[in-house]
């Protein structure tokens, strides 16, 4: 499968050269020449992000912060001060490449940072556009986390940990029983579900996540 990054670059002409040379190694590239054009371009589909320091619209230390940890990141900077260096790495940066910088370079640490990835194992749930990290029991709707209460997450986790598995309200009832030391009865379960789905769902009156199964429960379809 074709690796998917995000090359986020302010310099035109750096971009769209960069961008071929990622693209003839087998890269697909997507781009972004600004913070907020970033921003709306990063989902659960990338895999590493390019990131330049200096942007018009901000940095790529405040860009840092919204890119879920699932994703890896190298910096590219003009800058090769050793404050900076450390800032980015010690906030989550697998490496930084120091401009100028030879393509065959970039592309080597680029993979080495890829095999990384793939040797440590993770824990993660991805169902539609939902990533569930089981370690952190952390949650996030395409890059934006999503906070749940403890509740909320346990019907989740029941649900998601079995996709395609329809689950009956007496059994989701039994599981989340202790959660808490609290007492769930049928119609408190109506409306922690109606609750997930808001957090959860583009459209929580038309859920295209949590499905109703008639007269029986609730499943996630894979």
């Amino acid at each position: 499968m074709t690796t998917k990054i995000l090359l986020v670059e302010d310099d035109q002409a750096i971009l769209m050269g960069l961008k071929f040379c990622l693209e003839q190694e087998g890269f697909q590239v997507e781009t972004a020449l600004t913070k907020k054009e970033a921003l709306a371009k990063i989902d659960s589909t990338i895999s590493l992000i390019l990131l330049d320091i200096n942007l018009p619209d901000g940095n790529g230390f405040e860009l840092l912060k919204a890119i879920p940890e699932t994703i890896s990141v190298i910096f590219l900077t003009a800058n090769d001060e050793e404050v900076s260096i450390v800032k980015g790495l010690d906030m989550g940066a697998e490496d930084y490449v120091t401009k100028p910088f030879r393509t065959r370079e970039l592309i080597s640490r680029m993979h080495a940072v890829l095999r990384r990835k793939n040797k440590t194992p993770t824990k993660i749930i991805q169902l539609h556009d939902l990533k569930i990290d089981l370690d952190r029991a952390k949650v996030w709707k395409k890059s934006e986390e999503i906070f749940l209460t403890n509740m909320e997450y346990k019907i989740l986790l029941i649900l998601a940990t079995n996709p395609n598995k329809v689950f009956t309200r007496e059994q989701i009832l039994a599981d989340i029983w202790d959660v808490n030391e609290e007492y769930v009865n049928d119609n408190t379960l109506t409306v922690y579900i109606k609750r997930l789905r808001e957090k959860i769902e583009d459209t929580p009156n038309d859920p295209k996540i949590i499905l109703t199964v008639r007269t029986i429960g609730y499943k996630i379809e894979a």
